[in-house]
C-alpha cells in the first residue's frame, strides 16, 4: 500500500485506499453503479467523446499525413471527457480547445504528478516533497479538483433537496456515477458523508481515465504491430455494424475477435502493471515458506501475464488465446489484468466497454500502422506508460 498513500491528498479514501469494514460498505454501495442498466447508456457518450478524437485526427494527418501522432496524450483527453460525462454529466470541450478548463487540467496534472513522486525517490519523503515545486504544484491542483468536486456535489444535493426532485432525478435519461452515489444507502437508510462522496468520485475520475488511456493506447499499437489482427477486427466490426458508423450497446456482443485482441493486448500491457496487498492473515505458499498477517506482498501483473510456463511463447500477440476452449484450460488468476478477489476492479466492465467502442470506430476510420522511427519503451509506473510516447502512423480510410 506504499505507492496508493501518494494518492491520499486527492482521491482521499475511496475504494482504492479503504479497507476493513468500511471498505465492504463502500463496495456494497457502489456495485449498483456497474449495473448493465447503468452502463449502457454511457456508450453513446463514450462513442461522441471518440468521435471528437477521430475529427481531430482527420484534420491533423490532412495537414501531414508523414507524421506520426503521440497516442496517449490524446486518449487520455478523450478518456478523461468520457469520465467526466459519466461521472458528473459534464459537457466539456477539453478536446477541441487547448486551453483545458481548470478540472481537467487539474487531474491531467495530478496523474502526472503522481507518477513522478512515484519514480522520484527523494519525493518519496513528505517534508522534501512538501519544499519542491512539484509538491506545491500537486496540492494547487489537489485544491483545484476538490473545489470542482465540492460545487458539483453541493449543486446536485440541493436539486435532491428540492420536494419530488428526486424521483424526476431517477427517471433521467441515464443516471450519472454522482446520481448513484447520491442515492446510495446502507440497510440503516445512511448514505455516504461528504467526504466519502467525494474521495469516490475522484477515484473514479483516476481509475476510470488514466488506466483505461494507457489500455487503449497499447491495444492500438499492438493493432499497429499486427495488421492481420487488425484487418480481421475491422471486417468483424463492419460486419456487426452494417451501414452504422456508431457503435451501440447491443454490438459490444457481437464482436468476439475483437473481444479476445483487446484481452491480448491486456496481457501483454497490463494498464496497471502491479498491486500491492496487505495481508489480513498469515498465509502459507505451495513450498512451504510463509508470511505473516500484516505483510506487504507486491503482484507484479506485467510478469505474470507473460509466464512461459503459463503462457507459449508468450511475446507473441496471439488472441486465440482467449478462445473458450483455451480459456478453460488456464488457471483464472493466470490472466489478472483487472486484478482479482473480492478486491478487483468494480468499473472493469465500464473499461472493457470504453475500449471496444474506442478501437471499432478508430478501426472503421482509419488504417493504424508503427512509427519506426519511434518504437515505445515501456515503463512500469503506476499506470504503464511509454518513456517516449506511444507514436502511431493513421492512414484515413475511403
Amino acid at each position: 500500500m506504499t505507492t496508493y498513500k501518494f494518492f491520499l491528498p486527492w482521491i482521499g479514501k475511496g475504494l482504492l485506499i479503504l479497507d476493513g469494514p468500511k471498505w465492504f460498505q463502500h463496495r456494497r454501495l457502489l456495485t449498483p453503479g456497474f449495473h448493465y442498466d447503468i452502463l449502457k447508456p454511457y456508450v453513446a457518450l463514450i462513442a461522441d467523446s471518440t468521435k471528437v478524437m477521430l475529427d481531430k485526427w482527420e484534420k491533423m494527418i490532412d495537414k501531414d499525413a508523414t507524421k506520426s501522432l503521440e497516442m496517449f496524450e490524446h486518449v487520455s483527453l478523450m478518456t478523461l471527457e468520457s469520465i467526466m460525462k459519466c461521472a458528473f454529466s459534464y459537457q466539456s470541450k477539453g478536446q477541441t480547445h487547448r486551453e483545458l478548463d481548470s478540472y481537467i487540467k487539474a487531474v491531467y496534472d495530478l496523474t502526472y504528478l503522481v507518477s513522478q513522486r512515484v519514480r522520484t525517490l527523494l519525493y518519496r519523503i513528505d517534508r522534501i516533497y512538501q519544499c519542491t515545486a512539484a509538491g506545491r504544484s500537486f496540492l494547487e491542483a489537489c485544491r483545484v479538483a476538490h473545489q470542482h468536486t465540492d460545487k458539483v456535489i453541493e449543486e446536485r444535493k440541493k436539486s435532491f433537496r428540492k420536494e419530488g426532485e428526486l424521483e424526476k432525478i431517477k427517471q433521467k435519461r441515464y443516471l450519472d456515477f454522482l446520481d448513484i452515489l447520491l442515492c446510495a444507502k446502507d440497510e440503516n437508510g445512511v448514505g455516504l458523508s461528504d467526504e466519502d462522496l467525494r474521495a469516490e468520485v475522484d477515484t473514479f475520475m483516476f481509475e476510470g481515465h488514466d488506466t483505461t488511456a494507457s489500455g487503449i493506447s497499447w491495444l492500438l499499437y499492438a493493432m499497429a504491430q499486427n495488421p492481420e489482427h487488425q484487418q480481421r477486427c475491422r471486417e468483424e466490426i463492419k460486419e456487426t455494424l452494417g451501414d452504422r458508423d456508431t457503435i451501440q450497446w447491443d454490438d459490444l456482443g457481437k464482436i468476439p475477435y475483437t473481444t479476445m485482441c483487446i484481452k491480448e493486448s491486456l496481457r501483454l500491457y497490463p494498464p496497471v502493471p502491479g498491486i500491492s496487498r496487505q495481508l489480513s492473515k498469515p498465509i502459507t505458499f505451495c513450498d512451504g515458506r510463509s508470511l505473516p498477517t500484516g505483510s506487504l506482498v507486491a503482484i507484479n501483473i506485467y510478469c505474470i501475464h507473460r509466464n512461459p510456463s503459463v503462457w507459449q511463447d508468450p511475446e507473441v500477440f496471439d488472441p486465440t488465446r482467449f478462445s473458450s476452449e483455451k480459456s478453460s484450460q488456464r488457471h483464472s488468476h493466470a490472466f489478472v489484468p483487472f486484478a482479482a478477489g473480492p478486491r478487483n476492479c468494480i468499473g472493469q466492465q465500464f473499461a472493457m466497454n470504453e475500449m471496444k467502442v474506442a478501437l471499432a470506430q478508430i478501426l472503421l476510420r482509419f488504417e493504424i500502422l508503427p512509427d519506426p522511427a519511434k518504437p515505445p519503451v515501456p515503463i512500469p509506473q503506476v499506470v504503464l506508460k511509454s518513456q517516449n510516447g506511444i507514436h502511431l502512423l493513421l492512414k484515413k480510410l475511403s
